[in-house]
């Protein structure tokens, strides 16, 4: 549960966008030209009527040599990642920079796509097979009534444009999606929905309190969205995860068990857990998934769930900038995992 509108709310941020006329693959929208002294950072507008008025923004950013000669053949794992007006804030460009530096991962490409103007309606769960979204409430209203829509435009319109003028492997075990708070809740059902395109999940802070029914702390428990997806499915392997929160991100515990809701909501989905009257939900343990839980910030190679609580994170974009080089570590390391 939320211990703040905070955990459901982004600031937006500005920035210069410069626009030019585009019309390519299928899809109908603006490029935003780059600044001249910096072609590693292409700026995108794209349409996507069914569900959002506005165009969204979708800034790529391509690895160090890409446009080099010697690179004309080389093609390279991507990275999409919701909440993209948040990459400075993060660090993403210095810390892929350091990274680059010390030969710790390999070239990749980041598609981040800025959130919606309704955030909370893009960002949510879906169920792919009945093309529907699965909507959750909160202090703020519902949560997700577009997800379905939102979470197949990234896997299908974005994945396909982003293949079609980029030098990338197309294929899902090259594609990873990350996401914070609700856009890791998403990214999260980006993976389960779409295993067939995106290979890797990196969820920090994921908002798997969402629920159908918030009438009462226990009604809450017994109803949690994410949870349930899992406990009624098969595993999506060889889909793989990484789940990260914060041991000070909240204060609420519904109940009381000493163990803070952000954190139980993330264990109990990779763990499983049983409710006071017995029922028992599956977690990705329960799948058959291989669970790395006793690592501070580099897995084992063979596990198929890294999860972990950062002791003094809070939710915040200071403790997603420290999840993020582990991570990008842990999916795009060399040699790749």
């Amino acid at each position: 549960m939320m211990a703040s509108q905070g955990r459901e709310s982004v600031m937006k941020r500005s920035r210069p966008w410069v626009f030019a006329l585009l019309l390519a693959g299928g899809m109908h929208g603006q490029a935003l030209a780059q600044a001249a002294d910096d072609p590693s950072v292409v700026h995108l507008a794209l349409d996507a009527k069914a569900f959002a008025p506005e165009q969204i923004k979708v800034t790529v950013y391509l690895p160090p040599g890409y446009a080099d000669k010697e690179a004309a053949n080389t093609r390279y794992p991507v990275l999409y990642a919701n909440d993209g007006q948040d990459m400075a804030a993060v660090g993403l460009r210095d810390t892929l920079a350091k990274l680059y530096t010390g030969h710790a991962i390999e070239p990749v490409i980041v598609v981040a796509v800025d959130m919606l103007a309704d955030r909370a309606s893009g960002y949510g769960l879906s169920d792919r097979a009945r093309r529907r979204s699965v909507v959750g409430g909160s202090r703020i209203g519902p949560i997700g009534s577009r997800a379905y829509e939102y979470s197949d435009w990234v896997a299908t319109e974005l994945v396909r444009y982003v293949d079609a003028h980029y030098r990338t492997r197309a294929n899902a075990s090259d594609r990873t999606v990350l996401g914070w708070s609700l856009g890791a809740l998403n990214a999260f059902n980006l993976g389960w929905e779409y295993p067939d395109v995106f290979g890797r999940v990196g969820a920090f802070s994921p908002s798997f309190w969402l629920a159908a029914d918030r009438s009462s702390p226990q009604a809450v428990e017994s109803s949690r969205l994410a949870q349930a997806m899992v406990d009624r499915a098969t595993a999506r392997k060889p889909l793989r995860f990484w789940i990260t929160v914060g041991g000070r991100e909240e204060t609420n515990d519904r109940n009381g068990n000493g163990v803070i809701d952000a954190v139980e909501d993330a264990r109990d989905l990779v763990e499983g857990f049983r409710l006071p009257d017995g029922t028992e939900e599956r977690g990705l343990r329960g799948l058959g998934y291989r669970v790395d839980d006793e690592h501070d910030d580099r897995p084992s190679p063979d596990a198929d769930v890294a999860f972990y609580v950062l002791a003094d994170g809070e939710h915040n974009q200071a403790t997603w900038k420290r999840m993020l080089p582990p991570f990008l570590v842990w999916a795009f390391g060399t040699p790749a995992k």
